[in-house]
Formats: structure tokens, C-alpha cells, sequence
């Protein structure tokens, strides 16, 4: 058997339980057991799987290893180093996710060449000591961004950053579905077991699942809009369509004034 062990300080309860729902679900057809457990303010998961799953197993771990990274700390980083005019509450979270993705090619690689496998893994640890390169990066962007906040604060500004950092985002999926009901949102691939961890979202869900997919195409099937689909023409442009009773139109041939969420 192969073992691994990835531990977090306990203040980092929900990277923890990522890392644990995400490995307990993504190694099991390869016959691994994940448990996990809390130990002198740290929590502790564990892995094993037999030496023949190895590959495809560490192959899991770092990917997952790497999300967390990308999603978890560079969002506290950003949170920590960010200071941005006021704007819509929507607004700011979309402008911080499109950072959290932007040039996310670079991370990975940063990530997965300093990422040791080969023993016990202190996550912090190797954020904090092995992750410099990859921070500084991080806090270039941050400072190009605080640079500009006095011609930020103008709306229109603001968005045409937003846009720009959406267009050159790493396109993820060619065309999704988005159907709306009373349990909220959910995004529909062409793998059905990726359907999972995209429903019943809110807006802000919806939004910064899509700003991290990056679709070629956005179809939404709603009831009525209250702004979801005017926000999501503003930052993705062309690539939405609307769907009103089974009839399709162009976001973008609606009226601007649908475009501000509350």
C-alpha cells in the first residue's frame, strides 16, 4: 500500500474538508481508503491505495493540491492585499474570481514543480515555504491593481477591467446549460457526473462557477430575470443567450438597464 498524509492548521477547517470530500470521491474506484481526523490544532487527512493505483492516484492528489491553492489561499491573498474602490457587492466578488483564474496555467505549473508527493504534506508549510515564486507573482498583480484604484473607481472602468480579465481567461468548456427553479441555479455538461457540485447555486454561486468554467457559450433557461442575465451579458458579452419559454435571444439585444444586480 501507498500511503500520504496532507495536514492543515484546524483554522483551515473548510480547506480540510475539501480536500478530504474531494479525495474520498475521486480515489475510490481505485480501491483507496481516505479517513481523516483532528490532532493538536491540526486536522490530519489520510490516504492509502495500492501500490499498482499510485500513478493515477498522486495524479488526483495534486490536481486537488494545486485547486486548492489556486482557489483557497490565492483568495486570501487577495482578500488580504486587494484594495479596490467600492463598488456592487456582485460586482467585486466577479472582479476578485476572475483574478483568482487569471494566467491560472502559470500557477499550476509554479504549483506542481515545487509539489513533493513523495512524503507527508504540511499544506501550510509548502505555501508558505516552497510557494514564494508563486506569491510574488500574485502580489504583481495586486499592485498593478492597487496602482490604478483611483481610475477604478469609476463603474465603467471597472467593468472594462473585468471584461478584459474574462476574455483572456483559459476558455474551459465549449457550451454549458444554465436552468433556473425554485432551488436556484444548476449547470448542466455533457458529463452528467460533473452536474453534482453545480446545483441549487444563488447568483453569486452561478457567477463565480461560470467565471471559473469560462464556457464558450452560456445558455440560460430562466423564468423571468432579475438581473442575472443582464450581469452575466456585461461580463461575457456574445457568448450568452437567454431563454425565455423555450425561445432564444440574445443577451446582448436586451435593453442595458437589466444589467445591475442587487
Amino acid at each position: 500500500m501507498w500511503e500520504l498524509s496532507i495536514s492543515v492548521d484546524s483554522k483551515n477547517f473548510e480547506i480540510a474538508r475539501y480536500v478530504y470530500q474531494t479525495l474520498k470521491a475521486g480515489t475510490g474506484e481505485f480501491g483507496s481508503v481516505v479517513t481523516c481526523y483532528e490532532e493538536y490544532e491540526k486536522i490530519y487527512v489520510l490516504l492509502a491505495c495500492p501500490e499498482e493505483e499510485r500513478l493515477r492516484v498522486t495524479n488526483l492528489v495534486e490536481r486537488c493540491i494545486i485547486k486548492v491553492i489556486c482557489n483557497f489561499y490565492k483568495e486570501k491573498f487577495l482578500s488580504e492585499n486587494l484594495r479596490l474602490p467600492s463598488h456592487e457587492t456582485m460586482t467585486v466578488m466577479a472582479f476578485k474570481k476572475a483574478l483568482i483564474n487569471f494566467d491560472k496555467e502559470t500557477d499550476f505549473y509554479l504549483i506542481s514543480k515545487n509539489l513533493d508527493l513523495q512524503k507527508n504534506l504540511y499544506l501550510d508549510s509548502f505555501y508558505s515555504f516552497k510557494l514564494k515564486a508563486l506569491r510574488d507573482k500574485w502580489a504583481e498583480l495586486v499592485s498593478l491593481a492597487n496602482e490604478n484604484s483611483d481610475y477604478l473607481v469609476s463603474s465603467e472602468a471597472f467593468f472594462d477591467l473585468l471584461k478584459f480579465l474574462i476574455d483572456n481567461l483559459e476558455i474551459g468548456e465549449d457550451e454549458i446549460n444554465v436552468f433556473e427553479d425554485e432551488n436556484g441555479y444548476s449547470i448542466k455538461f455533457e458529463r452528467e457526473e460533473d452536474d453534482m457540485q453545480c446545483n441549487e447555486l444563488s447568483r453569486e454561486g452561478l457567477i463565480s462557477s461560470l467565471i471559473e468554467l469560462c464556457p464558450k457559450k452560456i445558455n440560460l433557461f430562466c423564468k423571468n430575470d432579475e438581473g442575472t442575465a443582464g450581469f452575466l451579458s456585461k461580463i461575457f458579452e456574445e457568448r450568452v443567450n437567454v431563454c425565455y419559454d423555450k425561445s432564444v435571444e440574445k443577451i446582448t439585444d436586451r435593453p442595458s438597464t437589466v444589467s445591475v444586480m442587487k
